[in-house]
């Protein structure tokens, strides 16, 4: 059923952003660790910035899918109205 408000109902598939972010976690860690075995301090620096942004990103995710079935719904849950502007 398409309404015309999906941009505004769509829900993220968060079980597959928090796998996608624990994998590229794992290379942003395992860069910082290489490039820092190879003293190449930028590029060490690089990819541990890129791992704070990576585990804030986790932390957010993490938290929506503690918040239930509004932000991750299940194929029973119908779509939600947007809220009406006034």
């Amino acid at each position: 059923m398409r309404t015309g408000s999906e941009p505004t109902t769509a829900r993220s598939p968060l079980r597959m952003r928090f796998w996608l972010s624990v994998w590229g976690l794992i290379w942003a860690l395992a860069g910082t660790a290489g490039f820092a075995l190879e003293n190449h301090p930028g590029w060490m620096a690089a990819c541990a910035a890129l791992a704070l942004v990576i585990t804030i990103d986790l932390a957010m995710i993490i938290h929506h899918i503690h918040q239930g079935p509004h932000y991750q719904p299940g194929p029973d849950v119908p779509p939600y109205e947007p809220p009406r502007r006034r």
